[in-house]
């Protein structure tokens, strides 16, 4: 895959009620306008729970990281929640650089973010 490529898996979980987006490659610049569009139609529905699984993805820029906010801000206005799954490694120090750990809910596995236990904080 090459750095400007991104495939998206999506599957449903807990009786449709949580959409789990598994991003693959790079979330970047010109990758961008396809996940903002996936994960805006998710959030149209109100209510829903979106878990997105970066674990495989190779690189993240500011680009990449203002979609997901923007997605996690539409589905908290909706009433829906959205978490983050990251592997140790250049992402989840992004993610701990940037301050945006505090504000997502981040866990180290799918299995974790649907417990919603070993939540991920901040390390100095």
């Amino acid at each position: 895959m090459t750095h400007d490529e991104l495939s998206i898996d999506l599957k449903t979980e807990n009786g449709g009620e949580t959409l789990v987006f598994k991003l693959r490659g790079s979330l970047d610049l010109a990758t961008a306008p396809t996940v903002r569009a996936a994960l805006a139609e998710a959030t149209e529905k109100g209510g829903q729970h979106l878990t997105v699984d970066l674990t495989q993805l190779e690189f993240l820029d500011s680009t990449g990281l203002g979609v997901l906010i923007g997605a996690h801000r539409r589905a908290a206005e909706r009433g829906g929640s959205f978490q983050l799954v990251v592997s140790e490694g250049p992402i989840s120090r992004l993610l701990n650089i940037t301050g945006l750990i505090a504000v997502f809910a981040v866990y180290h596995s799918l299995e974790d973010a649907h417990a919603e236990r070993n939540r991920v904080t901040a390390s100095l």
